[in-house]
């Protein structure tokens, strides 16, 4: 699976702001079939950040949700501007 396959899109709403301002995190829909290492590595390959960890739950409509934690380096928000969502 390709980096492009498996980031889907970024994911913003309201809570997602907050996580990106409070918790160096940002939000991203994901292929279903990708785990936690695709989706690092992916996030790694495709915005050159780093990675400190990522969480992912199935949401009721069945898509698959990651939260990605950047490292204190990186700014999440720098990235969400780069990515056109801010």
């Amino acid at each position: 699976m390709t980096s492009r396959e498996v980031i889907v899109h970024p994911l913003i709403s309201e809570d997602t702001i907050t996580l990106i301002e409070a918790e160096n995190k940002i939000t991203f829909i994901v292929s279903i079939n990708a785990d936690k290492n695709d989706i690092k590595r992916a996030v790694r390959e495709l915005y050159e950040v780093d990675v400190v960890q990522v969480t992912t739950c199935i949401t009721p409509d069945g898509r698959k949700k990651a939260y990605v934690r950047l490292a204190p380096e990186n700014k999440a928000a720098d990235l969400a501007v780069k990515l056109g969502v801010l």
